[in-house]
This record gives structure tokens, sequence and C-alpha cells, in this order.
């Protein structure tokens, strides 16, 4: 192994900037000038890196404060929030609610260290047609005082995962929460109509030989402190079964939600636009209707391009270059119907995805198109496109307002006081209502139409 863990025999991947397609097609100075200046807008939009490490910050605060109370069950936000690189009501806030006294272990695991308080079930992997990835859960060790769930959802001595979806009770809501309707293992809800929340419950994992076998694979990044992190971090299990399988509601996925979400807000400014970017193509352009590619497959395809790159290759002047390598396995991935997963690259993610011929053949098409048009590629989002004509200076003062911030200043604040009639909370409602008053008297300045200040509201936070 070479100094920074790299091995020389690596295969190493041909997608320096000069060699690139995209250079073939557009003059390599006008590429990079144009990179540069989409950095400036991203940056403006909201996914600028101080932005970016603040609500890291804020949503990680908002998940020690909802912990602190003990009932059971520990909150995770996972997730774009969890990365910083969403505004408060783009996208949905994902929460894992994870049983404090349960433990999943794969098997050879010496179960005598573990407290007695702990519920243990070991995870089996040989099970004929088990999907990789995917595992049952055979009871190995009760505690003495067990989840309601838990007892409802075994099955000789089996866990069922559509039995604990079930029996799963309604995650603890909060005032001006509204539940929506169960959709597989997640709860949807949503906050004022604006804010959607998709809650998941999962189990604890214990998989140390799958975690060595991801951080032993040579690689340029990240770095052996932040794969030490991840792999102390673990995994989890949560209730889905491989669709294709005939035994699915008794299969469980393993998944690394904090693990991945290191190695993300480990992401430079660069990767994180183009991780961005690519997740806007997917939802502007491709429009999947019924999740045949998600945005986990982008994180994949962004993770994997971290991982087989040098770090200095990922700088401003090069973010279409990187966009373009991303369309490139995007467009690779639909094709062939195949695309390994990071963490454990015998899974396919594209496996029963469901998608039909004609909508492929569309897609390969559609990404072809938008590879050779270069920069221009941009100007189908209708965001950055916005952004772009839009006039610089009041544009700057609008991403100044900052108002995000209250808003997450707020929603921690009411978790932990849980007081509407709190000082704090009254001086961030006003300082709000301020900052809307104040935009509302600029966009009829600048000559924009009158605007209700809920509408304003939801749309600065979004």
């Amino acid at each position: 192994m070479a100094e920074g863990g790299i091995d020389p025999a690596m295969p190493q991947t041909e997608n320096a900037p000069e060699s690139s397609s995209l250079y073939s097609r557009h003059p390599q100075n006008y590429v990079e000038n144009v990179s540069m200046v989409i950095s400036t807008i991203m940056t403006r939009l909201g996914y600028g890196e101080e932005i970016r490490r603040w609500r890291i910050k804020k949503y990680k605060m908002n998940d020690r404060l909802s912990n602190a109370r003990p009932e059971g069950v520990t909150e995770i936000t996972a997730g774009s929030k969890a990365e910083g690189l969403t505004c408060c009501f783009e996208n949905d806030w994902d929460i894992l609610f994870v049983l404090n006294d349960v433990l999943c272990v794969e098997a050879g695991t010496h179960i005598h260290t573990i407290p007695d308080d702990i519920d243990v079930f070991r995870m089996d992997t040989r099970v004929s047609r088990v999907y990789p990835g995917h595992c049952r859960l055979l009871q190995a060790r009760p505690a003495q005082t067990r989840y309601k769930v838990i007892l409802n959802a075994l099955r000789d001595d089996l866990l069922s995962s559509s039995l604990f979806v079930y029996k799963f009770p309604t995650p603890i809501t909060y005032s001006g929460i509204e539940d929506h309707e169960q959709a597989g293992p997640s709860w949807p809800g949503s906050f004022m109509g604006f804010l959607y929340f998709d809650r998941v419950q999962a189990l604890r994992c214990h998989c140390p030989s799958i975690m060595q076998r991801w951080a032993a694979r040579p690689r340029h990044w990240p770095s052996p402190v932040i794969v030490d992190k991840v792999v102390s971090l673990g995994a989890y299990l949560t209730p889905v079964g491989f669709k294709g399988s005939d035994c699915k509601h008794m299969e469980w996925r393993m998944c690394f939600n904090t693990g991945e979400t290191e190695l993300v807000n480990n992401l430079n400014i660069t990767q994180a636009h183009v991780y961005v970017m690519l997740k806007t193509i997917l939802k502007d352009v491709l429009r999947p209707c019924k999740k045949e590619v998600t945005s986990y497959v982008i994180k994949n395809i962004v993770l994997w391009q971290a991982e087989r790159n040098p770090q200095n290759k990922f700088d401003t002047q090069s973010f279409f270059h990187w966009l373009h390598d991303g369309l490139r396995e995007l467009k690779t991935a639909v094709a062939t119907q195949q695309l390994s997963y990071y963490m454990i690259p015998e899974r396919n993610l594209m496996a029963a995805s469901g998608l039909q011929d004609k909508q492929q053949s569309k897609w390969v098409a559609d990404i072809t198109d938008m590879m050779a048009e270069g920069p221009r590629v941009i100007l189908r989002l209708e965001k950055i496109r916005k952004a772009i004509v839009a006039s610089p200076e009041p544009m700057l003062w609008f991403s100044k307002t900052r108002m995000e911030m209250l808003e997450l200043e707020y929603f921690n604040r009411a978790e932990k006081c849980r007081d509407q009639s709190d000082a704090i909370l009254q001086k961030i409602k006003g300082r709000q209502m301020k900052i809307l008053m104040e935009v509302r008297q600029r966009m009829l300045i600048e000559g924009c139409a009158f605007a209700d200040l809920m509408d304003i509201y939801e749309g600065i936070l979004m």
C-alpha cells in the first residue's frame, strides 16, 4: 500500500479534464469559466460551504435535543438534511427511529459480552435466495423486558419485517404535525403543509466483517481517519425486503445512514455541487414516476466518483467535467440496469427497479443529449435558469437574508422548551416577520407581482 492508502496497482479512471470528451466538444477555457460562475450561483442559492456546515450543526443539535427524552428510541436525521444540502422546506426530512434495546449481530459474534437487557438477534445472510445487503433475523437471546412490537413480529424465532412495520406504533408527533397514510416501511408526515417528514423504524446492526471489507478497499478517498470513523458508526437494519424475493416479508435491509452522512459531509464543495446538480437533473428532467431511479442512486455515483479519483482533481474549475462524468455513470446504470452499492458492492441498486424498455431508451437518449450540451445543460433546470437570469445584486441581497437560519433556530428552541410563549421563540417569530416584510418590499421595488406573506415564507425556505 502506497503512502496515503493508495494502491499503485489500483485501476485508475481516465477522466482527467484534459482527456474528457466534454472538452472535445466545448473549449476548455469556456467550460472552466462557466464552472466557476455556477459555483457562485450555487452558493447564492443556498448550497455554499458555510450554510452547508451550519445546517449540519443545527440538525445534529436537533437530534441531541430530541434524544434527551427517555422514550425508548433514538431519532437520527438522515439524508439530505443531515448532509446540509437542502433548505428547510426543500425535500423531505428523513428520520430514523432506532429501538434502543435491540441489537442485531453477525453470525459468529459472541453475545456473552452484550448486556442482558439487550434483545439480541443473529443476522442470517446464508439462507438461499437472500439478496446481498439483506438478511433474516433469528432470535439469539431475548431480553427480560421486551418491546411489544418485537413480540408481535416474532414468528418461530424469526423476526418478520412486514409485521414489525404493521405492529409498530405511529411515531411520536407534536403539535402542528399531521400524520399521513403509511407508505411501505415509512410514516410520512407534514408540518404546516410545508415541511414534509419521512420516518422509518430501524434496528441497530453490528456487522464488523462487512464494515472491514469496505474499509480495506484501495481508495483515493476518504482519508483513513474518516474510514475509521465510518466503521465505528456501524449499521442499521430497516424492515424492507428485496422487491423480487418470495420471502421479502421476512427480510431486512442493511443500511449505513450515519456512515454515509459522514462520507457526504466530507465531500469537498465541488463534489457537493455535482451531487446537488445531478439530483436536480434527476428530479426536473428525467422525472421518475415510481422511483425507478432515486436520489440514492445519485449519491452512490458521487461516492464512487470520489473514491476512485484524486481529491485534487475536484476543484471549482472542473465542476462541469465531473457533472459530465456523473451523467455518463448514470447513463451506464440506466442502460445496463447495474450499479454497485457503495457500501456492499455485491448489491445492485438497479435490481428490481421496474424500469420499462421504453422509459429506459428515452432516459438513455435524454442523458446522451444532456452530455452533448455541455454547460448549457443547466439551462434545463428552472431554479438554476432563473438564478442566471436574475440580476446579481438583488440575488446577493436575497441570499443574505438567511431566514432559514432563524427557522432552524426556531425548530431547536421549540424542541428544547416546548412552550410557544417562550420569549426567545417570540423574538425569532418577530425577526422572521420583519424579514418577510423586507423581502416583500424589495419584491415590489423590483417590480415583482404582489405576493402573500405565507407564499414568500414558503418560497424563501424552498
